[in-house]
């Protein structure tokens, strides 16, 4: 199969692109801007929005796979900010989905977020459970599952909508490499406590997955949630990534009513709920409907994340 994927050059493009490329299919990434590093294939499409133009990238594609988006935007300037997230993520889904249809793409992969639920969770997810979309980029992800929806309905399109949650492996960025950088510093981290269940994804896990959703037929014109084969807590996953890195474990608990009130006073809620607060999906119907299965386990994803990170360090830090 011929499948365009958008936002190649990123953390899960570089990955998913690979996957791909190894399960025997001609893929043509997509990216915003070519440079000296882009993939020889790589066709640039430039800025994601309601005006992109996607013909001549798309032509003989017989699925697509979304990963663009906008996600972490800087500034304080809110309402800038949530049109932004509005332009991209939901007018520039539309507008590829649109292109996409005419072009006689089959099958639209649109990988969201586990966000779009909410920010926590008192049991793991279901599809089809009512979604709570908490901050603009989880809004913004919902509105885009809808608006895909309504475009598959008035076209041949089938679309595939697939919510990961957060997702690690070599070449992470923002928050995992964070508790990376963390975890591998001598410093007692205050995380013993941070005993709720929270769900986690293998990049390689997730690029298996989007290739099923691209070809299975039964994937057609549904919602996935997708996660490794096991949920870690925080606690349990600094105390893997340690002992990984060749740390000692050094850690201890705190109440968490101070860690809340800290968080509170920092303007930091959102913080302490992602150490502190469960967020799980269930990924079964994922499972049973496609019959996938997370090709590598959880502490296999956590060995390919920390030895790429341990080829980061400088020899004094060794």
């Amino acid at each position: 199969m011929r499948i365009a994927i958008t936002g190649a050059d990123g953390f899960i493009g570089r990955h998913t692109v690979t996957a791909a490329r190894g399960a025997g299919h001609d893929v043509r990434p997509l990216v915003r801007r070519l440079d000296a590093a882009s993939d020889s294939a790589a066709r640039e499409v430039g800025d994601v929005g309601p005006d992109t133009d996607w013909a001549t990238a798309l032509v003989g594609c017989e699925a697509v796979v979304h990963l663009a988006a906008a996600v972490h935007e800087s500034g304080p300037d809110a309402p800038q900010r949530r049109m932004r997230m509005r332009s991209v993520n939901v007018d520039g889904t539309v507008r590829l989905a649109r292109e996409a249809a005419r072009g006689g793409v089959t099958r639209f992969v649109y990988v969201s977020s586990i966000k779009v639920m909410g920010e926590t969770s008192w049991r793991p997810f279901v599809e089809s459970d009512v979604p709570h979309p908490v901050g603009d980029y989880a809004s913004s992800k919902h509105d885009a599952e809808r608006a895909l929806q309504e475009v598959a309905w008035s076209t041949p399109l089938q679309y595939t909508v697939v919510r990961p949650p957060l997702v690690y492996g070599p070449g992470v960025g923002a928050n995992f490499r964070a508790l990376l950088a963390l975890c591998d510093s001598p410093w007692p981290l205050p995380l013993a406590g941070a005993s709720a269940p929270r769900s986690l994804l293998y990049v390689g896990n997730l690029a298996d997955a989007l290739l099923s959703a691209a070809i299975h037929p039964a994937a057609a014109n549904d919602t996935f949630f997708v996660t490794d084969d096991s949920d870690l807590t925080v606690a349990n996953l600094v105390a893997r990534l340690r002992a990984k890195l060749d740390r000692p474990r050094r850690t201890f608990a705190v109440p968490r009513s101070m860690v809340r009130g800290i968080a509170r006073l920092a303007g930091r809620e959102s913080s302490y709920a992602r150490l502190f607060e469960p967020l799980q999906a269930n990924p079964s119907h994922l499972r049973s409907r496609l019959g996938w299965t997370a090709p590598f386990t959880v502490d296999e994803g956590l060995e390919m994340t920390t030895r790429w990170f341990r080829g980061l360090r400088s020899p004094s830090n060794t």
